[in-house]
């Protein structure tokens, strides 16, 4: 299935996630198993959170690029409509390519 993620692009065109296990480096075309980490001020849910569409109102996008991701053993949370309505939880995830 394809889906949309927000990740923090740093100076050297390394992506990471944006506040999840934020210093997990990531890497193109590789699948990547989501892990539980707890972050004080979020829900723990064990999966990369991705979207139907790149679009997220809520999130700032400086520093932040939009990619094309796979993802796979995939859960729907529905969400308020300004965080994308509805969220991909996917136990698996492979970068596939920046918008």
């Amino acid at each position: 299935m394809v889906a949309f993620k927000l990740f923090r692009k740093l100076k050297n065109g390394e992506l990471r996630p944006l506040f999840i296990d934020r210093k997990r480096k990531l890497v193109l075309d590789s699948w990547l198993q989501a892990d539980l980490v707890e972050t004080k001020g979020f829900k723990v849910r064990k999966g990369w959170r991705c979207l139907p569409k790149p679009e997220a109102d809520h999130l700032s996008k400086k520093n932040r690029v939009w990619c094309a991701v796979e993802i796979l053993e995939v859960e729907e949370i529905e969400r308020p409509k300004n965080q994308g309505g509805i969220w991909f939880l996917a136990q698996k995830m492979k970068i596939v390519r920046e918008l």
